[in-house]
């Protein structure tokens, strides 16, 4: 009786060290003002301790066009970094979400589809999952203007903000263990179901779906979940002839700024890959 004891002690000894040893280490970036209302902000550094487990990455609106040349060019260059990245992070167990909004049709018959519509409506989804989502209590206006839509190029007038994609560029390749859903509703109820508490968001654009959309950063910050933004594998949709007329990558970065202040922290995509973070070439 007395080495049964000890030997299930031992078990979950070891079971306990393995789960331990599984978390990922990783440094979460944010802004604090101080004092308040004083407009001097510091950037911060916080060690965090994610489990792969609990933890899903939504791959935001990579489409196959759009309809503004330079935004259908950048994610181009961005996604095999952005399926780096995601092989990297379903290798470590994390649920990986595409979420290519406006397509499901397309994904009908995949099994990450049918998982969406199956999974039960958990008790506790929020009303606002549904639906996109008002800047934050507290939260300012962007620092950019995207009011022409944010094209650098010239676009004959018909085809701004017209759906020029049908699906998730092919560069990024989908598992049947990955979950389709462009619906904050639905990746809650299978969020709830495998006890998700921490979201990470990749892809486009940053300062419009990456935090706009039903599943967009500032409605898994308003819900309590552990939202962060992989800094270097997003991009804004961002005309430099609009104020505050600077390039564009500076754009994004005012934009991912504008998120630490306010949204929730960043972090970069080498705490997952081990590789070097992520460039646009300019």
């Amino acid at each position: 009786m007395k080495k049964t004891v000890i030997v299930i002690l031992l078990v979950s000894a070891f079971a306990a060290l393995a789960a331990v040893s599984n978390l990922l280490d990783v440094s979460a970036r944010s802004r604090t003002q101080s004092p308040p209302g004083s407009g001097n902000w510091a950037e911060t550094a916080a060690p965090l301790q994610i489990d792969p487990a609990r933890t899903a990455v939504i791959i935001c609106d990579m489409w196959d066009q759009h309809w503004c040349p330079t935004a259908t060019a950048r994610v181009a260059e961005m996604a095999p970094a952005i399926d780096r990245f995601v092989r990297a992070a379903r290798q470590k167990g994390m649920l990986i979400v595409h979420a290519p909004s406006d397509t499901m049709n397309v994904y009908r018959d995949y099994p990450g589809r049918k998982l969406a519509l199956e999974t039960p409506v958990a008790l506790d989804l929020p009303d606002f999952m549904n639906k996109g989502n008002p800047r934050l209590s507290g939260e300012p206006a962007l620092p950019i203007d995207d009011s022409d839509g944010g094209c650098e190029v010239s676009v004959p007038w018909r085809r701004k903000g017209t759906r020029a994609w049908s699906r998730q560029i092919d560069a990024i390749e989908i598992f049947p263990q990955d979950l389709i859903s462009d619906s904050g509703a639905e990746m809650w109820n299978v969020f709830a179901a495998r006890g998700i508490d921490t979201v990470m968001i990749v892809g486009v654009h940053t300062n419009m779906c990456v935090v706009g959309r039903s599943f967009g950063l500032r409605n898994w910050a308003r819900a309590g979940k552990r939202a962060l933004l992989v800094r270097d594998l997003t991009d804004a949709m961002y005309n430099p002839a609009r104020s505050p007329r600077v390039d564009h990558l500076a754009g994004t970065v005012l934009v991912v700024e504008h998120i630490e202040k306010y949204i929730c922290p960043t972090v970069e995509s080498s705490a997952v890959t081990g590789e070097a973070a992520f460039a646009f070439r300019r």
